[in-house]
């Protein structure tokens, strides 16, 4: 697995293309969210100059995860559109507060391509230990996340401490909470 992270401006437009194709293809495809997307690119808001994206590609530079780094100084998902997520509490706004969004980590070229396969995968915890060195990088001490319940067993099992900002809620049917880890 290879792990290329940057910002827009710093990735290859062909690599921002695959990985707007690969979101598409799991969150919208796959997770069945319902998203407005053009092209079958799923890009949104938040998808912005001064984001960082970490992308893992297999060896013949298929897109196999991707994690969405964002400031929270700036607008990001959490605090725009899943508050509720924070029990009343105000959303982070810290410099080494970041958010991790639209984290998968699905290989279609495997043998199932299972959305489960996210959480449990050695791609999962590469991708998301990766994530954390690049929020690091960038003056990271937590990310704060909005995640499916599955997520709270993969933070156990890789070892990052983790807890919930907030009751789960349920959004359009799903049990959805929000999380802070300490990044390591």
């Amino acid at each position: 697995m290879r792990i290329t992270s940057g910002c827009s401006a710093e990735l290859h437009p062909p690599l921002m293309t695959r990985m707007a194709r690969y979101r598409h293809r799991v969150f919208v495809e796959k997770l069945g969210w319902q998203l407005h997307c053009r092209d079958a690119l799923e890009l949104d808001q938040f998808d912005r100059g001064d984001t960082v994206y970490v992308i893992a590609q297999n060896e013949d530079g298929e897109v196999i995860g991707t994690a969405r780094l964002l400031p929270t100084t700036r607008p990001y998902l959490l605090a725009e559109v899943f508050p509720q997520l924070l029990n009343g509490a105000p959303p982070p706004e810290a410099p080494e507060v970041w958010e991790l969004s639209r984290f998968a980590a699905m290989d279609f070229s495997g043998p199932t391509g299972s959305a489960l396969d996210q959480f449990s995968s050695p791609i999962t915890t590469g991708l998301l230990q990766a994530a954390s060195r690049c929020a690091m990088a960038h003056g990271a001490q937590r990310m704060v996340t909005v995640s499916p319940l599955g997520v709270e067993r993969l933070l156990r099992r890789t070892g990052f401490e983790s807890h919930r900002l907030g009751p789960p809620t349920l959004v359009q049917g799903h049990p959805l909470f929000a999380c802070s880890i300490r990044c390591k």
